[in-house]
């Protein structure tokens, strides 16, 4: 498309409320939002490695009308070696404009301050697929990598996890950060809040369902 054609069709464009959903899932993720004009509009930007190829492709399908060219690869070369990652970028738009208002103080990811009214069931399973994994092969617990948030933005979060959705949250401490715990208690909430979303690709990031055994405590 030409310059003229392209901003003619910018026009045209509004997120829906499952992209809203997705997007707050995904910037409390590996996501960002970049602009080109000191903040008049913002772009999405989405990557990834290129093991998770299918993941990305299913969120290029998602952002579909936002998006002009297909996923793209690039090498990284980190320590001596080589890595792939497949990445795409939406348009700029002044739609993306609130949430990078809400997501970013001066230049830094922050967790919103209305997190608790941003955050859905929906985000919370685009949160858990781009940043989230299990905590081991023997528990029910699952982890969200939230290293690069403050002390007070963790803190934020598990509030939000607990009086919002009714979840077992902690934080953990790491030497890079601090991670959300969800415990194994809070197993079937957790699956019955996110399962209608995940894609197929990505559910290997769902603890294993196992039968209880009678004669231990439920483990976390």
């Amino acid at each position: 498309m030409r310059s003229r054609q392209i901003e003619a069709y910018k026009q045209q464009l509004a997120l829906t409320a499952p992209q809203r959903e997705m997007l707050v899932g995904l910037l409390l993720g590996d996501a960002c939002l970049e602009t080109q004009n000191r903040g008049r509009t913002y772009r999405l930007k989405i990557e990834h490695s290129i093991a998770q190829a299918q993941y990305v492709q299913h969120l290029y399908e998602a952002f579909l009308e936002w998006v002009l060219r297909e996923p793209q690869i690039k090498s990284q070369r980190v320590a001596g070696k080589t890595y792939q990652k497949l990445w795409f970028n939406t348009v700029s738009h002044g739609a993306f404009r609130f949430y990078a208002q809400q997501f970013y103080r001066n230049g830094k990811k922050v967790v919103p301050k209305l997190i608790h009214r941003l955050l859905t069931a929906r985000g919370l399973a685009y949160w858990f697929m781009d940043d989230g994994s299990i905590k081991s092969k023997q528990s029910k617990g699952v982890l969200f990598n939230t290293q690069s948030f403050s002390e007070p933005d963790v803190a934020r979060l598990i509030g939000v996890l607990q009086e919002k959705f009714g979840l077992q949250a902690k934080r953990r401490r790491q030497p890079e950060g601090q991670q959300i715990y969800i415990s194994g208690r809070s197993y079937e909430r957790f699956r019955a809040l996110v399962e209608p979303y995940l894609i197929p690709q990505m559910r290997y990031k769902l603890p294993s369902e196992r039968r209880p055994n009678l004669t231990e405590l439920p483990k976390e």
